[in-house]
């Protein structure tokens, strides 16, 4: 579906399920030269059981208009505008990698609207070396192979998720290709890098978060290392999932990852009921 937000298009997948905006509301936030189909399965499983959908396009990714945010706070407060735009007072996020930061922002920014917080594959600070952000600024096709090599924690990772027989690192570097080729003006890769490797108000937006939260972690992560996230897991008294995978988690171990998910959803309504 399309949405209206700051005066641009933004694109959010729905789950397969028309959006109802009287129902509890999960948003998904995508991580870096990634899209809105990171999370088809979670998305289409939330939709398909009770829940309505919005798994967004930050701006200048996917099917989303506008230049890309410069930060983590601005894109915290593009996903607010958005919640107003499709009439939702209270939401759930679920966000991975970079998405995880916007989600932490904004459950920060606006506790009254958040109803839980779900960090997937995440770590603060989500510090970048200055090998890759070079490398992403110069050849960032290059930079694409080398991230997706880390994001995998096999060299042949099982056939999995969406389907019997797909290849996960293909599959996942085709679609960083094609999110890097849809933006002419900025060299998006080296973008979101340095948002990721910029933020730093991770703490002080922990100290303001109320609702219940959930970490869910790839036991091989090289891309957000698990002992990266302790402290920010202790600050927020976050429940922690550990499952057999590396950053990719939602393709590389789709159901462990669903069946966190469906725990930390249901806990959070448990807890606001």
């Amino acid at each position: 579906m399309d949405l209206l937000v700051n005066g641009n298009t933004a694109y959010a997948y729905s789950g397969g399920k028309p959006f109802d905006a009287a129902l509890p509301c999960v948003v998904f936030i995508h991580g870096a030269l990634h899209d809105h189909s990171v999370w088809t399965l979670l998305a289409r499983w939330c939709a398909h059981h009770g829940r309505g959908v919005l798994a967004v396009d930050l701006p200048g990714h996917g099917r989303s208009a506008g230049a890309p945010l410069a930060s983590v706070e601005a894109s915290s407060d593009w996903v607010l505008a958005l919640l107003d735009s499709a009439g939702v007072q209270q939401a759930a996020l679920v966000g991975h990698s970079m998405g995880s930061l916007i989600a932490l922002e904004t459950a920060a920014r606006a506790p009254q609207r958040v109803t839980r917080l779900v960090m997937v594959g995440t770590a603060y600070p989500m510090k970048v070396s200055d090998a890759l952000l070079a490398t992403a600024r110069d050849a960032p096709l290059k930079a694409i192979d080398m991230v997706n090599v880390l994001s995998h924690s096999t060299h042949a990772a099982k056939p999995s998720h969406p389907g019997p027989g797909s290849w996960l690192h293909g599959s996942n570097r085709a679609l960083m290709r094609r999110v890097q080729a849809g933006q002419s003006a900025v060299n998006l890769f080296h973008h979101d890098f340095s948002v990721c490797d910029a933020y730093a108000g991770g703490l002080q937006a922990a100290a303001r978060v109320t609702c219940p939260t959930t970490f869910i972690l790839g036991e091989r992560d090289q891309m957000t290392q698990p002992r990266h996230s302790a402290e920010l897991a202790r600050l927020l008294k976050a429940q922690v999932h550990m499952v057999a995978a590396g950053h990719a988690l939602m393709t590389e171990a789709p159901d462990a990852v669903l069946a966190a998910l469906r725990v930390a959803l249901a806990a959070g309504s448990a807890q606001a009921a």
